[in-house]
């Protein structure tokens, strides 16, 4: 038995009974709704930012597709600008660091896809205005 065990007090002996118990208690979980995280995340993927543009990658509509399973396992599917994006190898492992950041995600997968093709308007109004196509 560890030391955090022992500390903890399992494998005590009950005082009540004279022999080994462990400690016992109703520990509540809560079982998080799997969409509840969808809001958190979109947050944590609007701090990643294409070097290239100064537009978060959400706003620039890069981000296809969010899947969250039950188990809180998340998948995303991103584009990028074009093919050729000097940080085409860089940028999931971005996206992937940013969507493990929120509290309560499990493990994160991230497919990089190129159908259908992205264009600008994929962009949020706001991405738009920030860089004067509006």
């Amino acid at each position: 038995m560890n030391r955090l065990a022992r500390f903890a007090g399992f494998g005590r002996k009950s005082e009540e009974q004279g022999e080994a118990a462990v400690l016992e208690e109703d520990v509540a979980v809560e079982q998080m709704d799997p969409e509840e995280l969808r809001e958190p995340i979109i947050a944590s993927l609007r701090t990643v930012h294409d070097p290239e543009i100064p537009v978060n990658i959400y706003d620039l509509g890069l981000i296809y597709r969010i899947d969250i399973a039950e188990n809180a396992d998340v998948h995303v599917d991103m584009t990028l600008t074009a093919p050729g994006c000097p940080v085409a190898g860089m940028m999931p492992l971005m996206v992937k660091s940013a969507v493990a950041r929120v509290e309560g995600v499990g493990e994160v997968d991230v497919s990089l896809v190129w159908d259908p093709p992205w264009n600008q308007s994929n962009m949020s109004d706001e991405a738009r205005l920030q860089l004067g196509l509006m």
